[in-house]
Parts: C-alpha cells; sequence; structure tokens
C-alpha cells in the first residue's frame, strides 16, 4: 500500500527519524510526479503523507529541499546501476551492452524517478545542474577510462566519447518511453547497445 493509500483518518504512527524521512520521501514523490515541481504543494505533500505540516518542515525546511534529496537518491541509484554495469565484466562489448540496458531499466521503474532527473524543469537552477553535471561527468569519466584503455586514445579524447555515449543513453532511453510498450526493452537497449559498440570498437589500438 503506497503512502497516499493509507485510511483516511488514520493517525500517523510516531516513527524513527530515517524512516519519517523515508515516508516523506515516497509521498513527495507521489506529488512530484502527478503534478511537476512547480504544481507540488508542501500541503499536499503533508497530506499525501498523513502527517503535520509542521512535522513536514521538522524534516525538510523547503519545497526545494525535499526535491533536492529525492533528486541526490535517485541519482545516486542510477549512478551505482551504471557503474555497477561497468564493473560486471572485463569484456568491453558486454559492458556496452550492460551500460544501456541499466539505463532502459532505469528509465522503465515504476517509481517514475527518471521524470524528477530529466523532466523536472529546474536545469537552471544552480543546485539541481550541479548534482546533474556530477553525475553525468561521474559515468562520462568511468566509461572513458575503459576507453582510453581499450582504444589508447588520449584521456580526453576518450571522455568526449564518454559523454557522447552517455547523451546516447539519455536521449535513446527517454525517447523510448514514449512509444509507450510498442518497443520491447531488451529490443530497444539491445539496439542502441549494438549502434554504439559499433562506434566505439572501430576505434584503432596503439599498436
Amino acid at each position: 500500500m503506497t503512502v497516499s493509500e493509507a485510511r483516511p483518518g488514520a493517525r500517523t504512527a510516531r516513527l524513527p527519524r530515517d524512516e519519517r524521512r523515508a515516508q516523506l520521501l515516497q509521498a513527495a514523490q507521489e506529488v512530484f510526479v502527478a503534478n511537476g515541481y512547480h504544481g507540488a504543494a508542501m500541503d499536499e505533500i503533508a497530506e499525501t503523507a498523513r502527517v503535520s505540516k509542521p512535522v513536514l518542515y521538522q524534516h525538510f525546511p523547503s519545497k526545494r529541499e525535499l526535491f533536492l534529496a529525492l533528486l541526490e537518491s535517485h541519482l545516486s541509484v542510477l549512478t551505482d546501476m551504471l557503474l555497477g554495469a561497468i564493473d560486471s565484466t572485463s569484456d568491453n562489448k558486454l559492458r556496452v551492452q550492460a551500460v544501456m540496458r541499466a539505463y532502459f531499466e532505469f528509465m522503465a521503474g515504476d517509481d517514475q524517478a527518471h521524470r524528477l532527473v530529466f523532466e523536472s524543469g529546474l536545469t537552471n537552477d544552480e543546485e539541481v545542474s550541479d548534482r546533474l553535471e556530477t553525475f553525468n561527468r561521474t559515468f562520462a569519466d568511468a566509461v572513458a577510462r575503459v576507453i582510453a584503455e581499450d582504444t589508447k586514445l588520449p584521456l580526453l579524447e576518450a571522455q568526449l566519447l564518454g559523454r557522447g555515449l552517455a547523451g546516447m543513453a539519455q536521449v535513446s532511453a527517454r525517447y523510448w518511453l514514449e512509444t509507450d510498450g510498442k518497443l520491447d526493452l531488451d529490443v530497444a537497449s539491445d539496439l542502441i547497445y549494438r549502434l554504439a559498440w559499433r562506434g566505439i570498437s572501430r576505434f584503432p589500438k596503439e599498436s
């Protein structure tokens, strides 16, 4: 049962701080996904969580703080998924395949976390853009190290390719969502993996 499905009028039990924080983040997730950042209200988040506004403000002083906490959490999950894919094998072809699938799986998540990460409308917010850049740099640099080792390209060139691969994964996975299930996840991620691998694998190694 989700937070918003709790029995109307039910009193909220006293929870440990970490559990309460998780409950509030889940409620905020529901409201942000349903209404967008600008359409979300702290009143509605408190109501969805079945807590008073003072309790909500004890944990998160503002709607922005709530959003940033959710963004951090989702970016951490996505980063772990992508780095885990890179570390899952020493075969670079399989690495590219695993990375693409991880990106598509994140986008397909039932919690619609991708909407908060990539569609919040807050990309001009300095703290939001800083967090997104940290994520993009971490992922691209991890890919670049593998590319540089395999192709013997200079690190700066490999980093550019890493950014390109990251952009390909993100844009294609977001577009795939718009097909509303008309294209199977395995088929879609495999198409992008093959496109990416055929490009990267052609870079010559140092003789």
